[in-house]
């Protein structure tokens, strides 16, 4: 709606390739936990778009809601992998070009986890933790660039990205949402328009709470 030309990286994004009115979309296969992957895309989308002036990291998985002493080693690595090292990759390959043209946005989607942690999500919550300060991190490094960093952290927000989870655990989460129900896609990506646009100009290396009164601090 703002007339942004928009690619969009997944692992699968099939979904991401549906015909939208008016705008110019750009889908590629990548996976964030792979340097290659991430290059090669980065380079598609150079050449289909021109310039990447705003990079929004949204990729991430919830992982299992065990207790910490329960939780596979190897569903840890993952959420470290696509949650925090995404991130990283990301923006590791996504600096270079907006510091040479001494503009850029880059938005990280992080999670109220991230600053209030939950039991059972020992995982996600280190990995989000590490979104936030990664995030007020790069935005001291890219001060002099002209290159803002933020990130938004939401409450649980009303996607599929909650399938996985059990009807106790977001029943958990949910009361602790004082609104009483789950964030909206809309009201994120509202959020993260006005991070990215124009009148956003002395904001960098904050956290925007999403959270509907949970969070505290």
């Amino acid at each position: 709606e703002d007339g942004c030309r928009v690619a969009g990286w997944d692992h699968d994004p099939t979904p991401l390739s549906v015909q939208r009115d008016s705008v110019v979309f750009h889908a590629e296969t990548v996976d964030v936990t792979c340097r290659d992957s991430i290059s090669k895309a980065l380079q598609r989308t150079l050449a289909a778009l021109g310039s990447i002036d705003i990079l929004v990291n949204n990729a991430g998985v919830s992982g299992p809601t065990v207790p910490l002493w329960d939780y596979p080693v190897e569903d840890w690595q993952k959420v470290i992998d696509v949650d925090l090292t995404g991130v990283f990759l990301c923006c590791r390959a996504v600096v270079p070009h907006m510091r040479q043209r001494r503009q850029g946005r880059i938005v990280n989607i992080a999670s109220v986890v991230g600053k209030e942690g939950n039991a059972h999500a020992c995982a996600y919550s280190a990995a989000k933790a590490g979104v936030i300060g990664l995030t007020k991190g790069l935005a001291k490094e890219l001060v002099p660039d002209g290159i803002l960093v933020n990130c938004v952290t939401p409450a649980m927000v009303d996607t599929g990205f909650i399938d996985g989870m059990s009807e106790e655990y977001i029943g958990m989460v949910k009361s602790k949402i004082p609104m009483g129900r789950l964030c909206t896609v809309m009201e994120i990506a509202d959020m993260v328009a006005w991070m990215s646009g124009p009148e956003c100009t002395f904001t960098t290396g904050a956290v925007f709470d999403l959270s509907g009164g949970r969070a505290t601090y």
